[in-house]
């Protein structure tokens, strides 16, 4: 019986033996996945975005491709909405290409270098590799990286990278903010090392022609850029010399720092109506109509000063303003065709699209491109993260 009993626990000890020689631990993992991406040639991955940063989640279908040295293709598609946009980085510089309206955006930036997306290999490895103190498990067929956020977005705190053990493929990211809550989280279906593109996917005509516009296959992109900077080089002008025309809203109530609820201050401004159903026609010079969005999200003690019809850029829009602890300010334009040229700023992720961030001397610009929209959301007291958190909530607000 002694004899059995000795025979079980040696095999048992044999058994763990063989078990932890074949678990990898934390800095042999980080090890090889060092190796993986330097020596990474080119990828290509699809999966599914979920945005939970507005009132509401949001669902996009993203297709990534990378291709050593510098070639990016990210495609975003609003499931939704059927609405994509794509974001190519060339030997040309980085554009911001929405081929359904036509428009190709282009940016003067070392992106995606300096600053990653979620959806990028590289920014997952790296926030592995740089944070000291991640935490590492192993759950079934997975590696497991609780690391810090590493981007410009400062209410994003950790995520959690899930990496296929045999090969290291990305499978699920979850980004959360500071009270642990999941703000963006990204499921792969598929992904794959080393494939062979054609010399074209990271063109940016060859993109704009993959997918039909509005105005049918035939018609040539229109290439524009955000407007100058937040030095107040441009000025927004009224339609007419009455700045207070019947085109300008009373502002609401204070708001608490939350989601705005659609409902409040219906008693006290007739004109406040639930801005997820609200269309204000706005005819520019060439007959077509600005759907009107509004941000959902304003920080604690901030309420709309009042709304106006203006021009800007030599393109109709409206300029909504906001007063409190705060003082910002949002214009929304249909940007018309605009000579091809560079626009400064540093890129900044936004989920749903790629922004630009300028500095003047006083003043911080959020420029981006929304639905044939161009925001430009213009502050000297905002925070960058609450600058992101309003843009956030204005593309949220549409898709409800």
């Amino acid at each position: 019986m002694r004899r059995i009993t000795w025979a079980a626990a040696i095999l048992l000890v044999f058994s763990l033996v063989l078990s932890a020689c074949g678990t990898k631990d934390a800095e042999s993992v980080v090890k090889e996945l060092d190796k993986t991406v330097s020596s990474m040639e080119s990828y290509r991955g699809s999966g599914t975005m979920t945005l939970n940063t507005g009132t509401q989640p949001l669902q996009y279908a993203v297709e990534v491709s990378y291709q050593k040295p510098n070639f990016y293709r990210i495609k975003l598609t609003n499931t939704e909405k059927d609405i994509t946009q794509i974001v190519l980085r060339n030997d040309d510089g980085v554009f911001v290409l929405t081929p359904r309206l036509n428009k190709v955006f282009r940016f003067q930036s070392d992106w995606p270098q300096n600053q990653g997306q979620v959806y990028l290999y590289q920014t997952l490895v790296q926030s592995i590799l740089l944070d000291n103190s991640r935490q590492f498990a192993v759950e079934d067929n997975s590696y497991v990286f609780d690391v810090m956020a590493n981007y410009n977005n400062g209410s994003l705190a950790r995520q959690k990278i899930w990496l296929n053990k045999s090969d290291f493929k990305p499978v699920h990211v979850e980004v959360s903010d500071t009270n642990a809550s999941v703000m963006v989280d990204v499921k792969f279906d598929t992904f794959e090392f080393g494939p062979k593109f054609e010399s074209s996917a990271f063109e940016t005509e060859a993109n704009m022609k993959s997918a039909p516009s509005n105005g049918g296959t035939g018609d040539q992109a229109t290439t524009v850029q955000p407007e100058d900077n937040g030095e107040g080089s441009e000025e927004a002008t009224t339609p007419s010399d009455n700045s207070s025309n019947a085109g300008t809203k009373a502002g609401g109530e204070v708001n608490n720092g939350s989601e705005k609820d659609p409902a409040a201050g219906k008693a006290d401004n007739a004109n406040a109506k639930d801005e997820s159903d609200e269309t204000i026609a706005h005819p520019d010079e060439a007959g077509a109509i600005l759907q009107v969005m509004l941000p959902t999200y304003m920080p604690t003690g901030v309420s709309e000063k009042d709304s106006v019809d203006i021009v800007f850029g030599g393109n109709a829009g409206l300029m909504t303003r906001y007063t409190g602890t705060y003082d910002y300010s949002l214009i929304q334009t249909q940007p018309k065709d605009q000579a091809a040229s560079y626009s400064e700023g540093e890129m900044y992720d936004l989920g749903f699209t790629i922004g630009q961030m300028s500095t003047g001397e006083e003043q911080h610009t959020l420029t981006w491109l929304y639905e044939g929209n161009q925001f430009r959301l213009t502050s000297s007291t905002l925070s960058e993260s609450d600058m992101i958190k309003i843009a956030q909530s204005v593309q949220a607000d549409t898709s409800k």
